[in-house]
């Protein structure tokens, strides 16, 4: 006939399995904690508005700002760009290609995914596109090509491409028949900074020496 087990030695395998119990319970409580701080610590970047991408391309600080996000949003950005076709993502992933910013360099996807964002009447594309053919930036200098791009932003309201344009034509390129047109756009331009100012008054002096004084009146008459 087998002993009754001893007591005192039940009592201390309770006693451990109490402890490890509590021990488990324990790390679980704390298991949340760590859980929800490492979740804040490595919270998703909001992909940026459609306001808020044209704001930083109107600054040239939208590649900075992909930098600046780790590179977080680089197959966002590239699925808004060649899916979905919006034209800001478009100048934004094709800047990225060609200047290599989070992504391997592809100059000539880059390029075609610009001509696209500027086919959609982007102007910041259309201006992108003519500045480039303009310096001869990844394309062969070609100053006509530059001049359609730069009149298209220009009449879509970009003060880059009004000045550029304007400088083109003071510089003796183009047609007098954009004479008056570039003239209206500067004269009526508005700006806070003050170089930009200055430059739109000297270039509007340089643009009035080319035109008879009853043109340059007409150009200054308020756009209906």
């Amino acid at each position: 006939m087998s002993k009754p087990a001893d007591n005192g030695c039940n009592d201390n395998l309770v006693a451990v399995l109490m402890k490890k119990t509590l021990g488990c319970l324990l790390a679980a409580l704390c298991l949340p904690a760590a859980t929800t701080t490492s979740a804040q610590e490595l919270e998703a970047v909001q992909l940026y508005s459609q306001d808020e991408l044209l704001a930083l391309i109107r600054t040239n600080s939208h590649l900075k700002r992909v930098r600046a996000d780790d590179c977080q949003l680089v197959r966002d950005i590239e699925a808004r760009a060649d899916i979905m076709q919006l034209p800001a993502y478009q100048f934004l992933y094709g800047d990225m290609l060609a200047y290599a910013v989070c992504v391997p360099r592809n100059v000539e996807r880059g390029w075609d995914l610009m001509l696209q964002a500027a086919a959609q009447g982007l102007p910041e594309g259309l201006e992108q596109v003519g500045r480039y053919y303009h310096i001869g930036r990844f394309v062969q200098p070609d100053i006509d090509k530059a001049i359609v791009y730069l009149r298209e932003a220009a009449a879509l309201g970009n003060l880059k491409a009004q000045l550029r344009l304007a400088q083109i034509l003071v510089d003796g390129h183009g047609s007098p028949v954009d004479f008056e047109q570039s003239y209206r756009w500067l004269h009526h331009a508005i700006t806070a900074d003050s170089a930009t100012h200055k430059q739109i008054q000297q270039l509007l002096a340089q643009l009035a020496q080319k035109m008879p004084a009853k043109v340059v009146a007409n150009a200054k008459k308020p756009v209906k």
